[in-house]
């Protein structure tokens, strides 16, 4: 009688049942991972807010970095911390790297908050900073995730970039953008599309298309967050020209894309809080930029 008996199977069978429920549970971890998480990218959010303002040179500031930094490793990304100055600030840009060749993307969100709540209707709060839940903790939550979910055979390589000293434009010393524009600088190589997450925690979430973000890459998202159901959230009109840290990269020449909610009422204001975002607005945020990457992958 022929033994037709798979070689792996005749193994695992010798070894046990045990072997096989081991081998069940990685490889439905592995089907787990490919999809995005709002609800655990809602508790990175939060996991930053508790931490307190994320003002450069705050103790917040440094345990964010540090947060970043053990999520990025766990997950089997390259990490480094760019060390770097703006305006005689300091800077520490967050980079993690995954694959090498092309495509070449990257994705960034700024991690600090603003030092001060200059719109908020409160007179007695506009010296607070702000909590910076959706302005700051949204995009970078977003980010968390999708660095836990990408998959590990993309072709090509993926930067995820966590931009310091973004939002503290209009105060004395400082100035808009500061971590995007450091990183710009000192860049080598040109990347293919750079997505900038800004801004995208707001429960009413509205996101139009940013006016000065590359068009071509602003279609191709906005087509796909369509096409996943996501239109009411993905507004295919332009509305606003922002300053965000997209703008560095489209002064150099690289196509970029702003992916921001600026019509959120807490914006600047001590309320900026969790309890005015909600995980389904990260799902929708991740899901879109998951599918963007597979689509790329798809490409190659």
């Amino acid at each position: 009688m022929t033994n037709n008996i798979n070689p792996l199977v005749r193994k695992i069978t010798l070894l046990g049942i045990p072997v096989v429920i081991v081998v069940l549970v990685i490889w439905a971890s592995q089907q787990r991972s490919q999809k995005f998480d709002g609800e655990r990218a809602f508790a990175d959010l939060e996991k930053q807010v508790s931490f307190g303002p994320r003002i450069p040179g705050s103790e917040a500031h440094t345990q964010t970095v540090e947060y970043i930094r053990e999520v990025l490793e766990e997950n089997r990304w390259s990490v480094e911390v760019q060390e770097t100055s703006m305006l005689n600030q300091p800077i520490r840009n967050v980079i993690g790297r995954k694959g090498e060749g092309i495509p070449w993307i990257i994705l960034g969100a700024h991690y600090d908050s603003r030092l001060k709540a200059d719109r908020d209707p409160d007179p007695q709060k506009k010296e607070q900073p702000v909590p910076g839940a959706s302005d700051g903790a949204s995009g970078v939550a977003v980010l968390l995730e999708l660095a836990r979910v990408i998959p590990s055979d993309f072709n090509g390589q993926i930067w995820l970039v966590f931009f310091d000293a973004e939002d503290n434009g209009r105060i004395p010393g400082w100035d808009w953008i500061l971590g995007s524009q450091a990183f710009v600088r000192d860049l080598n190589g040109k990347p293919d599309a750079v997505v900038v997450v800004d801004m995208v925690g707001d429960a009413d979430l509205n996101i139009y298309e940013e006016r000065y973000s590359d068009s071509d890459l602003t279609r191709e998202i906005w087509n796909i967050a369509n096409s996943l159901g996501y239109s009411k959230e993905f507004i295919a009109q332009p509305n606003h020209s922002i300053l965000d840290d997209h703008l560095p990269f489209l002064q150099a020449g690289i196509r970029a894309v702003d992916i921001i909610d600026i019509d959120y009422p807490y914006w600047h204001t001590s309320q900026d809080t969790p309890d005015k975002t909600s995980a389904n607005s990260l799902q929708v945020v991740g899901d879109t930029l998951l599918h963007f990457l597979t689509q790329r992958n798809r490409k190659q």
